[in-house]
């Protein structure tokens, strides 16, 4: 690979880590090739982009970043490959999903949205990660939640009220 050929490489990922606010570095050697397809092809229908890259390189887009990855360096050895997506979440879940037929891919490290979770043994934890929509429809629910339950009160006293009215003006007659 000519050296031109390796800062397109540079630039390219620095483009989409500067994109993402989710990033996963995880180890899918050991995988064949079927494997290696049923796993591209998750990663497609869950909207996540997955990319085998090389470390050395990988490490020169996050330099060049305007983010911080640093806490990421030092797991940058061995086989690694990225995974990007919008939903923090997203990557884990997929992960959990594969690894009922398979025990890859591994998680080396995850950095979503400024925080960094680091080691195989985080997958639950970021499986269980709220995305950001869910996170604002739980917010709005629980604003909601009170507006509702004044709603309710006033419209039930208000048919009692109404009803006792409707009661004593029959009572007089």
């Amino acid at each position: 690979m000519t050296r031109e050929e390796k800062n397109n490489i540079i630039e390219e990922l620095t483009a989409v880590l500067e994109d993402s606010s989710t990033v996963y570095v995880t180890d899918i050697s050991g995988l064949d090739a079927d494997a290696t397809s049923r796993l591209r092809r998750l990663c497609f229908n869950s909207g996540i982009q997955l990319s085998v890259v090389k470390n050395t390189l990988l490490k020169q887009a996050m330099e060049r970043s305007s983010r911080n990855f640093d806490g990421l360096y030092p797991i940058l050895k061995g086989s690694s490959s990225i995974m990007i997506a919008e939903a923090g979440n997203a990557p884990a879940k997929m992960i959990k999903e594969f690894r009922k037929k398979s025990n890859r891919p591994l998680i080396k490290g995850a950095y979503i949205d400024e925080a960094f979770f680091i080691g195989d043994e985080q997958l639950d934890a970021l499986a269980t990660l709220k995305s950001k929509n869910e996170l604002i429809g739980d917010v709005i629910a629980l604003l909601q939640s009170p507006a509702k339950n004044v709603i309710s009160a006033l419209k039930s006293s208000g048919n009692t009220i109404a009803g006792l009215l409707k009661t004593l003006e029959e009572r007089e007659n």
